[in-house]
């Protein structure tokens, strides 16, 4: 059997892993450049679904270095007002606490020992299902790939998603969001009180626009991820002038929109590091009902994107390749196989879409998810 992979997420990548530790042939195509081509995050926590994932896929020396450069940020998530008023607290238990780590770094981590079967530059564009079953993935530099299962990794813009599943929608949540980071040093880190170094503390202000900090303390790398929320009508910009700003643009607007919050705020702001600070869009999956299975599946966020608010979706993506993986090396026919594989993950995976859009609708105020 031989698994092609579109996409080198962290999905993917653990997907890879897993395979390679199995004996199953894999081959994984990304259409960015390098690892680093575009910005897509900084810190991610990785609850207890992710960490059983990566500790199945990765080979144990791998694992010790995922372990050696993750955080341990305090256990709970906090909600203060613009003025750092208490407004609620949801607690962890201590031994179930997420870890910090940095999206780049884990990344790195996924990589190794791929080397010889991730390749880099491989924009797919479609794909056809060949007489015999074998599947042909087609690149836009005129190569082609093929194989007997065909993954569709390549997140919420899925070319694979679109010939799939041609009706499956994603949707505007309403919010617009700016990831930046704050240097962890002697001189930035009085900038932040103890509630900040939790699993997520988040500032809201008077219209639902937020602040909301997170840590990434380790033995290499130390900076708290600092980010700013708002929808989009009560941001002095449109969308396409808010995608092209500059990271100093960016924090001189953020510094006017939280004019009269609490003077930390505003300090923490004025530390961005303007040259890392980039602007989304965020974007959600709408669930749909179960499909016909093929040879043909989807993983991670190519099938169920979702908020942020729920801050499980690598997670998912993590937890989809543990399933896909055990799916497969289980035996049997490959269909079969997928029909486990997506029965369990339409489950899991919406329920999660739809945690987050409640919470970010609750908390952050997201739209509503639309009723599919």
């Amino acid at each position: 059997m031989h698994v092609l992979v579109i996409g080198a997420g962290l999905g993917g990548l653990c997907l890879a892993q897993r395979l390679r530790q199995d004996g199953i042939g894999v081959s994984v195509h990304e259409r960015d450049a390098t690892p680093i081509f575009r910005r897509q995050g900084y810190r991610l926590h990785i609850n207890a679904d992710g960490q059983r994932a990566l500790r199945d896929a990765l080979p144990s020396r791998l694992w010790r270095s995922f372990l050696d450069t993750s955080g341990r940020p305090g256990p709970r998530s906090v909600f203060l007002d613009e003025r750092l008023g208490h407004r609620w607290t949801v607690e962890s238990a201590e031994e179930t606490a997420p870890l910090a780590v940095d999206r780049l770094t884990l990344r790195r981590i996924l990589l190794t020992g791929l080397e010889d079967v991730v390749a880099f530059g491989r924009r797919c564009t479609g794909y056809a299902i060949e007489p015999g079953g074998r599947i042909t993935a087609r690149f836009a530099d005129g190569t082609s790939a093929a194989g007997d299962v065909l993954v569709g990794a390549d997140g919420v813009n899925s070319v694979i998603r679109r010939r799939l599943l041609p009706h499956a929608q994603v949707v505007d949540t309403g919010l617009r969001q700016l990831y930046g980071t704050v240097p962890l040093d002697d001189r930035t880190r009085e900038l932040f009180t103890a509630d900040m170094f939790n699993v997520f503390t988040a500032v809201i202000g008077p219209n639902g626009s937020f602040v909301g900090v997170a840590p990434v303390e380790t033995p290499h790398l130390s900076y708290m991820t600092c980010g700013f929320g708002a929808r989009p009508e009560h941001l002095p910009c449109t969308d396409a002038d808010l995608l092209r700003m500059s990271g100093v643009d960016l924090r001189a607007m953020v510094l006017d929109l939280v004019d009269g919050w609490h003077p930390r705020i505003r300090r923490i702001v004025e530390h961005w590091d303007t040259a890392g600070l980039f602007p989304a869009v965020l974007r959600t999956s709408v669930p749909v009902d179960p499909w016909s299975t093929g040879t043909v599946t989807l993983l991670g966020d190519a099938v169920h994107a979702m908020s942020p608010a729920g801050g499980v979706g690598a997670n998912t993506a993590l937890r989809d390749a543990a399933t896909l993986a055990k799916a497969l090396r289980d035996g049997g026919p490959i269909v079969p196989a997928l029909r486990a594989y997506e029965t369990a993950m339409i489950d899991y995976g919406f329920a999660a879409v739809r945690r987050s859009a409640a919470n970010g609708h609750r908390f952050l105020g997201q739209d509503p998810l639309p009723v599919s």
